[in-house]
């Protein structure tokens, strides 16, 4: 069984409009038709790349890289200055952790398991659903623990997802010890030969110190029973949210140590620039993007196909 990267550019394209339409189209507006690219057209450029999420620094690396090859550029056309802010978009994301392609080692560990946190209403729960049904489609057994026992519904709605997705589900009633599931979900996988294991976990990041002992639990129990596991922690972090996702980012930073990164809901944002400030600010890889309600929404991120995305008309 081989891992099947799901990825879908037209759906991609579709996802990303409210952000091509942000950054592509509002400075092909503020360019085009423009005889010289003067300052002022340059500082309206900056301020519509800062709006976009992409953060200052970056948004103020691309005008003066743009200064800079108006200067020595003949072709002052709008249309070059739009490839000069595409290809530093996409030199930022080439030069990041998330240029390399993911392949869970899924042969190596028997079973490969997953911790997903992030903080509540940040999609994780579906996420989890869809996840699941994106390592079904690569032929791989899944079991998921719903360990978050702490928010109300949490089991529920994990329980529904499950469902879609044709995944069984280790559960709890609310208020149960968290490190008791994720103990019983691993139990469970070893016994049916699980292939992937996924853990959800509570949101509560501002009881950082409640948070971090309870992570900490939840890995030393799955650790007695698989010593190299977890093999991933997922933050999951809603697009929406632009630049406080980046904050997310840094404050679960601090409580465990991040692998990886899931960035949801970006169809329904014109934020889409925020994954550039995540690659830059944060010193871990983007993995998954959430693009669409659908199972099948959660795909593999490719850098360079976001770039295209959102330059593609």
């Amino acid at each position: 069984m081989s891992f099947i990267k799901n990825f879908n550019f037209g759906k991609l394209k579709e996802g990303l409009s409210k952000t091509r339409d942000k950054i592509f189209n509002k400075i092909a507006e503020t360019v085009t038709g423009k005889a010289v690219i003067d300052e002022l057209t340059l500082e309206e450029m900056e301020e519509l790349l800062i709006s976009s999420d992409i953060g200052y620094d970056l948004a103020m690396k691309i005008v003066e890289e743009v200064r800079k090859q108006l200067k020595g550029e003949k072709d002052r056309s709008g249309e070059n200055v739009l490839e000069v802010v595409k290809k530093v978009l996409e030199d930022e994301l080439s030069h990041s952790l998330s240029s390399v392609e993911y392949i869970p080692d899924v042969e190596k560990y028997n079973p490969f398991v997953i911790l997903i946190v992030g903080v509540n209403g940040a999609g994780k729960t579906t996420t989890i659903g869809k996840l699941a049904h994106n390592f079904k489609m690569s032929g791989w057994k899944v079991v998921v623990g719903a360990a978050d026992t702490f928010r109300a519904a949490a089991n529920e709605q994990l329980e529904i997802w499950a469902q879609r997705a044709g995944v069984p589900i280790i559960s709890r009633e609310m208020g149960a010890d968290p490190s008791s599931v994720a103990y019983e979900t691993i139990e469970e996988a070893i016994r049916v030969k699980a292939d992937v294991v996924m853990i959800d976990t509570a949101g509560r990041l501002h009881t950082k110190v409640n948070l971090m002992e309870e992570l900490r639990k939840i890995k030393n129990v799955i650790a007695k029973k698989l010593p190299d596991s977890p093999n991933e922690i997922f933050l999951v972090v809603d697009g929406t949210t632009g630049q406080n996702a980046v904050q997310q980012g840094k404050e679960f930073s601090k409580v465990t140590e991040l692998t990886g990164l899931i960035v949801t809901k970006l169809d329904g944002t014109a934020k889409g620039g925020v994954i550039f400030q995540i690659c830059r600010e944060l010193k871990v890889p983007v993995r998954y993007i959430g693009v669409g309600e659908g199972i099948e929404d959660l795909q593999n991120f490719d850098p360079a196909m976001y770039v295209e995305a959102i330059f593609t008309k």
